[in-house]
């Protein structure tokens, strides 16, 4: 038996049917995703700028009341009452004069209640029942830095 003579194999060339197909398929892709797309909308916004005041501002002066281990509350560092006073008469009185103070120079009263990690937590409520009978609320809490 003779086979016959193959013939080469016809170059195939460049097939464009399937690159338009691809084409396409990719036109299609960004077609839908393009109706999925998020329209940013501008937000009318001002910044804050310079404002020219007619007198200087004053910064106001922040207050620390800290808490003892042991009791004791200090105003800056200066110590107030003993440490087993539990209605803290003496800074009830010193946050009223600082109180009055801001009011008449309408200045912001800013109070931080620095407690110690060990200082009980009746004690810190005491100072803030303090401060609420003083009618200050301008009143952050902080961390004792330790020693």
């Amino acid at each position: 038996m003779k086979r016959a003579p193959q013939e080469a194999p016809a170059d195939a060339g460049f097939q464009i049917a399937p690159m338009i197909d691809v084409v396409f398929v990719i036109m299609l892709f960004f077609m839908v995703m393009a109706g999925a797309v998020k329209v940013e909308h501008e937000l009318k916004t001002t910044l804050p700028g310079n404002a020219e005041t007619a007198k200087e501002t004053e910064i106001p002066d922040e207050i620390t009341i800290g808490v003892a281990e042991n009791g004791q509350v200090t105003i800056n560092e200066d110590p107030v009452g003993t440490p087993q006073d539990k209605t803290l008469d003496g800074l009830f009185n010193e946050m009223t004069k600082l109180k009055q103070a801001a009011v008449q120079s309408k200045t912001k009263l800013l109070i931080t209640v620095q407690a110690e990690e060990a200082a009980r937590y009746e004690r810190v409520i005491n100072v803030l029942d303090v401060l609420a009978r003083a009618d200050i609320n301008n009143v952050t809490f902080a961390v004792a830095e330790p020693e």
